[in-house]
């Protein structure tokens, strides 16, 4: 296996453990396939997520392309507008996902100025999960209606589970109180912002997650009780919910690293 360039640095700082641990790594280096993938590693697309199973593998029909040049060493993941539609990798062993005893890491690096480039609403520049935000899933997203816009984590196992009324997230204490969030966020355009959640044991009655920004902890989500209940056929990494911008190296690894590990990472 041909070590990813996010690695190189993390490796000659006596990381080398992160290589054992990587199971999925996209550096967009002349294509959108995954240089290395435990499954499936090519990108897909769809209308939208409610028409995911009809995805086929690339980018067209989408405002998404690959930008030649615009990475942090060769190409990038640009978003030129608002995204509407379903942009994705599969989940399915490019996650390390166990519905009993979850644990692992992704990182990666956004490049956008929230308040100049994007939308009006919620964005979200990666979702891990196989149905909705609020349901078994993993997340980062910018606020819509705050300035500067709030930049949060959210992590929530079955929804039955956690809000059984399903009572609307912006009312919802058990979903406020979850979240990380960081009120002065770093993003600019024309500069990489390192991004890095950590979670373990999610499923066992105890898990917890920490979000990582440029390397410094923001902040952890912990008592996490209920399971989470995937159809690991439609788990998927989404990217670039409502995104406008740059996005690139995302890798995940089997468990939670150390905040050294994830400093490593963005040298």
């Amino acid at each position: 296996m041909t070590l990813p360039l996010v690695l190189i640095a993390a490796t000659a700082l006596g990381a080398a453990d992160l290589k054992k641990d990587l199971t999925f790594y996209a550096g967009f280096n002349g294509g959108t396939e995954a240089s290395v993938a435990l499954g499936d590693k090519r990108i897909y697309s769809a209308a939208s997520y409610k028409e995911q199973a009809s995805a086929s593998p690339g980018l067209q029909g989408t405002d998404v392309e690959l930008a030649k040049g615009a990475g942090r060493s060769g190409d990038a993941l640009r978003f030129l507008k608002k995204n509407n539609k379903a942009v994705f990798y599969r989940a399915g062993k490019n996650v390390a996902f166990d519905a009993a005893n979850w644990s692992g890491t992704v990182s990666l690096f956004l490049n956008l100025s929230p308040e100049s480039e994007l939308e009006p609403g919620f964005c979200d520049p990666i979702q891990i999960t196989d149905k909705a935000y609020n349901d078994s899933a993993i997340w980062v997203d910018f606020t819509k209606d705050d300035a500067p816009r709030h930049f949060r984590l959210g992590v929530f196992g079955a929804l039955k589970a956690w809000n059984p009324q399903n009572t609307p997230s912006d009312k919802n204490p058990d979903f406020l109180n979850r979240l990380v969030v960081m009120k002065k966020h770093p993003f600019a355009k024309g500069k990489w912002t390192h991004v890095a959640i950590a979670w373990s044991r999610l499923g066992s009655g105890e898990g917890e997650a920490s979000l990582y920004v440029n390397g410094e902890l923001q902040g952890r989500s912990q008592g996490i009780k209920e399971l989470f209940d995937w159809n690991i056929a439609n788990g998927a990494v989404r990217l670039g919910v409502a995104y406008v911008g740059l996005m690139d190296d995302i890798s995940f690894y089997r468990r939670a690293l150390s905040q050294a590990e994830i400093r490593s990472l963005r040298r």
